[in-house]
């Protein structure tokens, strides 16, 4: 029972079956043929040397690979979380290598620590704030700024420039300083990074290119004619180390790592459910709040940088047919192999074909298919998916989601202060109560008000409510009751009492009966805590519409025989 609640991947392999294993074999095989040049290339988006980039991925796959509870999600560096990892640190370091490195170590550990203290605290929910379409224009703002930045090694001159737009503006102004022949290796290793996948899809593309161009340098020793190459990479697994810093550093990183970490996971969570909803069983976002946490811990202890799901290697491992964890661990391990004996060749890979790799990342994350979906479906969550992607560009990653996050919110509580409302009639041959407003021909209930409210009633809404119902009893022609359909309103709040008492006062002050059908949940309950339900007494409070209009016809057949009693 604890193995399978807190180590739900350990626990699948000590059940494992030994006929997963050659699926698992050749899908950790493909992965690390994956996760290896994408590794070296991202570690640079971040401005760390190679071999970080592959410090990335060897302890946290094998972390994840034990607590994480997908059994297809590979973990490992995220060109989003480089981005932002990039941006935390880069005004702290100065341009200094190891402090880089410090300050990225810094970084993951936090994340780590976030990701831990949200899965304790059950904050899964959280992943529910990232609707598709912010998540679709952070990514496309990410994938831009990605491709921005990774220009400067297709053309073999350094782009100058703080941000998307000055960086294009740099770039196009010294169009003539193009070192030729890093331009042709470039497109090139673009070129077959885009027709490898189509004409043999099993083939690791990235691999193949990377190792292709490096085979090329080394022969012909192309870096002599001013080819930029990756050089020296320090052979050995990464040490287990604690990071040096101060209180100050910390704090200026917090913000930042609270924004990974909410990038990561859910980005991470995406990948997962998506592809556990194909193989027919559930995620835990709280466990994978923990399970991805202490994974960053590990990337953090082992000189690497903050990792997430990452959607690429996780295609290819389901692609292959990878049956359970062990395929993290395979890929791991291969990994640390290619790292002890295998890192004297990597020195003569260019910069060029690392920067078509980067441009292939930035590529795959912009998303233009879906635009033109959310935009036949919501125009405004169409603008909120580029409002997003200008923010990111403009502002930064954090304070950009942060502004896309704010504007859906506010957006949400426009919808709740002003929701849909209704007068219900019945439509003959339809089932159920319709609005009036757009059925013109269908009929109420002489003298009987029927109003649907259709969302919570809370304090910057109930105003709104008590104006909407008097309204609707004042359109029509000589009301005696109000029956109000309260199905929809999920929560009411203090103010929403007192705005259903100012009502409930204001039509008895016109001789109009007020009357509340369908109650239930959290309306109900604070109905019966403040009072109103006694108040009202069963008479007025009705399980149903129908038990309401019953109730009315014959409280009105009374008065009229109690009226004509009196004038006999």
């Amino acid at each position: 029972m604890f193995l399978s609640r807190w180590l739900p991947g350990l626990a699948n392999l000590l059940h494992y079956r030994r006929e997963w294993f050659h699926a698992d074999l050749q899908a950790g095989l493909s992965v690390a043929a994956i996760q290896i040049p994408i590794a070296i290339a991202y570690a640079q988006i971040v401005g760390l040397p190679p071999q970080y980039g592959l410090y990335a991925c060897v302890l946290p796959m094998m972390v994840y690979a034990l607590i994480g509870s997908s059994r297809q999600l590979m973990v490992g560096p995220d060109a989003a979380t480089c981005a932002m990892i990039a941006g935390a640190v880069a005004p702290l370091a100065l341009g200094e290598p190891h402090r880089i490195a410090e300050l990225s170590v810094i970084v993951t550990l936090l994340v780590g620590v976030m990701l831990i203290a949200a899965g304790v605290a059950r904050a899964g929910f959280i992943a529910s704030f990232f609707s598709r379409p912010i998540l679709i224009g952070y990514l496309n703002g990410i994938g831009l700024s990605l491709i921005a930045g990774q220009l400067s090694k297709v053309v073999g001159f350094k782009i100058e420039g703080d941000g998307f737009i000055l960086s294009l503006i740099n770039f196009f102004q010294r169009l003539g300083e193009i070192h030729w022949v890093t331009l042709l290796i470039g497109l090139a290793a673009l070129g077959l990074l885009i027709w490898l996948p189509r004409r043999y899809p099993r083939l690791p593309a990235a691999l193949t290119v990377v190792a292709l161009f490096m085979l090329l340098v080394g022969l012909f020793g192309l870096d002599r004619f001013g080819v930029a190459i990756l050089g020296p990479v320090p052979a050995g697994i990464p040490q287990l180390a604690w990071p040096h810093s101060n209180l100050a550093e910390m704090k200026s990183l917090l913000r930042d790592a609270l924004g990974i970490a909410t990038v990561s996971f859910c980005s991470a969570m995406l990948t997962a459910r998506s592809f556990a909803a194909r193989h027919g069983y559930a995620i835990n976002a709280n466990h994978e709040f923990v399970a991805l946490g202490v994974s960053n811990l590990a990337a953090g202890v082992s000189q690497g940088f903050a990792i997430s799901g990452a959607d690429s290697r996780t295609a290819v491992n389901d692609m292959v047919g990878g049956k359970s964890q062990l395929v993290g661990i395979i890929a791991a391990l291969v990994i640390a192999l290619i790292l002890l004996f295998f890192t004297a060749p990597m020195a003569w890979i260019p910069q060029a074909a690392l920067g078509a790799v980067l441009l292939m990342a930035g590529w795959g994350l912009i998303d233009i298919k879906s635009l033109g979906h959310i935009r036949r479906l919501s125009r405004f969550e169409f603008w909120l998916c580029l409002l997003t992607t200008v923010a990111v560009l403009s502002l930064g990653v954090l304070p950009g989601i942060v502004f896309a996050v704010t504007l859906a919110i506010l957006r949400l509580l426009y919808s709740i202060y002003q929701p849909t409302d209704a007068v219900l009639g019945w439509l003959p041959g339809t089932e159920g109560q319709v609005d009036i407003r757009k059925h013109k021909d269908a009929r109420t209930v002489p003298g009987l008000v029927v109003y649907r409210f259709d969302d919570a009633i809370l304090f910057f809404n109930a105003d709104y409510f008590k104006m909407r119902l008097l309204e609707a009893v004042q359109s029509q022609d000589q009301p005696k009751a109000v029956l109000f359909d309260a199905e929809a309103v999920t929560s009411i709040d203090v103010s929403g009492i007192a705005a259903l008492r100012e009502v409930r006062d204001t039509l008895a002050a016109q001789g109009i009966n007020f009357s509340i059908a369908r109650a239930r949940g959290t309306f109900l309950r604070m109905l019966v805590r403040s009072g109103m339900a006694r108040e009202m007494e069963d008479k007025l409070l009705f399980g149903s519409v129908r038990a309401g209009i019953r109730a009315y016809r014959v409280w009105r057949n009374r008065s009229r025989s109690a009226k004509v009693a009196g004038e006999g």
